[in-house]
């Protein structure tokens, strides 16, 4: 019998009127196109309902969407907040939780790595412009989707190097948020040149890595392909990852 694809739990998005459950195709397509099984999760907030999918999935892939409710990281909303949608919250915080109790593999682009790191205990700018007071990049750029606007620089020896082998790369950017004190568990393997983090990961876990760009819409990129393959490898492998690619 042939080896079943790993499970991907894939977070999906709501509107204000929480009537539909959104996923953009094209993280459906990067998680596929690298062998994973992808699932979309629902928002369950019942601890029990919260476990046995924790439980099921091989991995968790958090996507991006709306901001994230800046009082769980006990903040007043910012004039600049966006969109909230209270109900994903309050599913991925526990969610999260639960992954890095099973020590499970986890993948988070964008608002995901945000919310990565508020489940983790650490916080974010609700809005970089406002809130930041020396000059930025533009991290909300005016180019299509697949096109690497400014660098990221990678940290030697994360696991994020080990994924692309390099020190440097390229990344397309639309956030107006962004990580500002990183969790105690979780260390930074990426930054702009401008001082936005860029890329978390944990410490104690395999594989557990956030990153502020969306690989999924540059899956024709090189760089984009080994990190999407890395984390279903990890998924294969329970968890463990050996620095190298099947």
């Amino acid at each position: 019998m042939k080896d079943l694809k790993p499970l991907i739990g894939i977070t999906s998005s709501m509107e204000l009127d929480e009537t539909n459950y959104m996923i953009n195709k094209d993280n459906i397509n990067a998680i596929a196109g690298a062998g994973g099984m992808p699932v979309m999760l629902p928002y369950l907030l019942a601890d029990e309902d919260v476990g046995q999918l924790a439980s099921t999935i091989d991995g968790l892939y958090l996507t991006g969407g709306y901001d994230i409710d800046p009082t769980y990281f006990t903040e007043e909303p910012h004039p600049n907040l966006g969109t909230i949608i209270p109900s994903r919250d309050a599913f991925e915080i526990p969610l999260i939780q639960k992954m890095f109790e099973l020590g499970k593999p986890v993948l988070a682009v964008c608002r995901g790595c945000q919310i990565l790191n508020i489940a983790a205990g650490g916080d974010m700018y609700q809005d970089i412009y406002a809130q930041i007071h020396h000059e930025l990049l533009q991290h909300n750029q005016n180019a299509p989707s697949t096109h690497g606007s400014h660098l990221v620089n990678v940290c030697k020896g994360s696991l994020l190097h080990h994924l692309i082998g390099k020190e440097t790369l390229k990344v397309n950017s639309r956030h107006h948020q962004a990580n500002r004190a990183v969790a105690d568990s979780f260390q930074i393997s990426g930054k702009a040149n401008d001082g936005i983090i860029e890329a978390i990961e944990s410490i104690d876990l395999p594989f557990v890595l956030g990153l502020q760009w969306h690989p999924e819409s540059m899956i024709d990129d090189k760089d984009s392909q080994k990190i999407f393959q890395g984390f279903i490898t990890s998924c294969k492998q329970k968890g463990e990852f050996s620095g190298e690619n099947n």
